[in-house]
């Protein structure tokens, strides 16, 4: 998983963490990549603890479902991007965007088959994401909500968070 925070200045730079759960991969990166003073390779869990505030997330193993802490890390106007996949079967490519504090915009952006992301499986949440997949309805969603039950204009509903057909608040 890796996160990025860009400042105001271009050209871009900026400060880059890389998450890798496997330490010898995580060695080999730092590594690789010590030339790069702006990136640092944290041999740890993405899905576990805090993250540092982020412009952009980007995750590269399949969840079942957005963390919370993921969500919690974005910057207004960050983004998460990563592949939502169910247990079996091929998933989406999901973008969330954080508009403001409290409201997020979700878009399906492709097709996508990855690995399963230690820490961010859930049988339930890939039970809900399965039914949305197979009904077609996931592909219609348009935002994410954390901390309110879902409504009508829901198309697929985790533990604490659900996404909506409706535009972001």
């Amino acid at each position: 998983i890796y996160t990025l925070s860009l400042h105001d200045a271009l050209p871009i730079s900026g400060q880059v963490f890389a998450y890798e759960i496997e330490s010898d991969l995580a060695i080999k990166a730092s590594e690789n990549l010590r030339h790069l003073s702006n990136v640092s390779v944290v041999a740890a869990s993405a899905c576990e603890g805090q993250l540092p505030e982020a412009d952009i997330i980007y995750v590269s193993a399949g969840a079942t479902h957005p963390l919370g802490s993921w969500l919690d890390a974005l910057k207004i106007n960050g983004r998460l991007i990563f592949p939502m996949t169910a247990n079996s079967g091929f998933g989406v490519m999901l973008l969330i965007t954080r508009r403001k504090e409290n409201s997020y915009a979700a878009a399906i952006v492709s097709p996508a088959g990855f690995i399963p992301c230690v820490g961010a499986r859930d049988d339930t949440a890939s039970q809900a994401l399965g039914a949305a997949l197979q009904s077609r309805t996931l592909l219609a969603a348009k935002s994410l909500r954390r901390g309110v039950g879902a409504d009508e204009s829901a198309c697929c509903v985790g533990k604490d968070w659900w996404l909506s057909t409706a535009e972001p608040d």
